[in-house]
């Protein structure tokens, strides 16, 4: 065969040149605001666990603890490197994303579409900046799908004998379970895998080769030191993260389900939502009538979640990252969408995301909008950390005492990495016995403890407790939350008081 003419290679690489172009910006833009943009109680928290690395924590699988440990590796405590990862991975997902489209959407540029789409969201926007367990969740999650739709080609080019996908399967195994080490909200991910192969009869050969079955015993050894952190504590985080599941509140669901729609429009952005919402019925309609392998495979890696957070609403609120596992396959599903109306729309959909993305970036780092305060997750989340820890250190010194203690975990992360050199942050919290960090020796000294509540006489672990003033974190002059802080004294450690780590030690 002869050589392709010039002009079709060069037609075929400006729009691949110029993506790539953009997502090299795009990302570069995010690490300035994850290096700007002042860090949020969880990711402080987070932090704390990248300098206690363990298997497991009270609240989540142990991922995100070892992104940030191995960021600030490289480029030190501040937010930059709790964040580094964040940015840089989005961008690698984003290239896997676009190739699975192209093979589960071919001859659409779908690759393209979906990965432009996915990235002009507010959640992954924000999402790429914010260093939560969501982060390699959703990379992990966007690599698995990734493996997978490759598994169609191959059980055509084997007959389903399973020799042709082996390496896929392992992949499939490794990326599933390492997105269940991130957060147990994965198991969406194991759950849609083995209803893909039980619906779709093209693929139900799979089930008798060795290879789907080997990648899940890969997938398994990769989480099972999480398994056994649980089993040697009581099987915590698995009750707390579990426990939800039996909530029953049905007369608020009405308005739980009110606060989830609004809550995804506002976040994936207005026309985007509506893009993906058609993306999955359009899947969920070819699934079912002609059980295509890819069609189905979209179907089933979105449907059941959107259930599950369905019915989540009639016993609690859901919060607003919790279903962003199931956008990757929407939005490739949403390229598909091939009517002149939809081809529309994609244009201002994406231009209004990344529109509403950049306006959130320039408010929480160098140009805050005047939203009232109580109506700013940004201001509520971010501001005054700094100015809390300030105040808190001058009361200490003024009542002599040796430490600064918080009974809740995101004010005591905070108070750790913002409080002046030397002085000793503790943490007095039940889950803070499950961490591998120092016990705080307490005893007969004097500390001043930071809390919204309000504590009135001798409450546990403190044998004394006097009011000594308030504390108030700020933006600017306005005030953002109140603190009540108290001179406390305990006769005997706490079992539950720890040392927190500090920036640079």
């Amino acid at each position: 065969m002869g050589q392709a003419p010039a002009y079709r290679t060069t037609a075929f690489c400006m729009p691949a040149c110029w993506a790539l172009a953009a997502l090299a910006a795009l990302t570069v833009l995010r690490l300035v605001v994850a290096a700007i943009a002042p860090l949020a109680p969880d990711e402080a928290y987070y932090w704390v666990w990248s300098r206690a690395l363990a298997a497991g924590y009270p609240d989540h699988p142990p991922m995100v603890a070892l992104w940030i440990r191995l960021g600030t590796s490289l480029a030190g405590d501040g937010p930059l490197g709790i964040r580094l990862l964040g940015p840089l991975s989005v961008a690698v997902a984003s290239l896997l994303l676009a190739d699975a489209a192209e093979h589960l959407v071919p001859n659409r540029k779908a690759g393209l579409h979906a990965a432009v789409m996915l990235n002009a969201t507010l959640l992954f926007g924000v999402g790429a900046v914010m260093m939560t367990p969501d982060a390699p969740l959703l990379v992990f999650w966007t690599a698995c799908l990734w493996a997978l739709a490759r598994v169609p080609r191959h059980s055509r080019e084997s007959g389903g004998s399973g020799g042709a996908g082996f390496g896929w399967w392992l992949a499939v195994g490794l990326f599933g379970g390492l997105a269940m080490a991130s957060k147990y909200t994965a198991a969406l991910l194991w759950f849609g895998i083995m209803l893909w192969l039980l619906v779709t009869p093209s693929m139900r050969t799979w089930l008798r080769a060795p290879a789907p079955w080997l990648g899940k015993v890969l997938g398994g050894a990769v989480f099972l030191p999480t398994l056994i952190w649980n089993a040697d504590h009581g099987w915590t985080s698995f009750v707390r993260q579990g426990g939800r599941l039996g909530d029953w509140h049905p007369g608020n669901a009405f308005r739980f389900l009110g606060e989830l729609i609004i809550g995804q429009i506002g976040l994936v952005t207005p026309l985007i939502f509506a893009f993906c919402v058609g993306g999955v019925v359009i899947a969920a309609r070819r699934a079912w009538r002609t059980r295509e392998p890819a069609w189905t495979l979209l179907a089933v890696m979105t449907l059941p979640g959107a259930v599950l957070f369905m019915q989540h609403v009639l016993g609690d609120r859901v919060q607003g990252n919790w279903p962003a596992v199931i956008y990757p396959a929407a939005a490739i599903a949403a390229a598909g969408l091939t009517s002149s109306v939809w081809q529309r729309l994609w244009l201002p959909s994406v231009a209004l995301g990344f529109a509403i993305t950049l306006l959130v970036y320039l408010h929480a780092t160098v140009a805050p909008l005047p939203v009232p305060i109580r109506f700013d997750p940004s201001v509520l989340q971010l501001a005054g950390w700094n100015t809390l820890a300030e105040q808190a250190d001058a009361i200490r010194q003024r009542e002599g005492a040796s430490y600064v203690a918080a009974d809740q975990y995101g004010v005591a992360a905070q108070l750790a990495r913002n409080l002046p050199p030397g002085v000793m942050a503790v943490g007095v919290e039940p889950r803070w016995a499950l961490f591998n960090l120092p016990r705080a020796s307490l005893a007969g000294r004097v500390g001043i403890l930071v809390t919204t509540n309000r504590l009135d006489g001798s409450t546990a672990p403190w044998s004394s407790i006097m009011p000594t003033g308030t504390a108030v974190r700020q933006r600017g002059a306005a005030a953002v939350e109140t603190y009540r802080l108290y001179r406390v004294t305990t006769v005997s450690d706490p079992s539950d008081a720890v040392v927190l780590p500090r920036p640079g030690h």
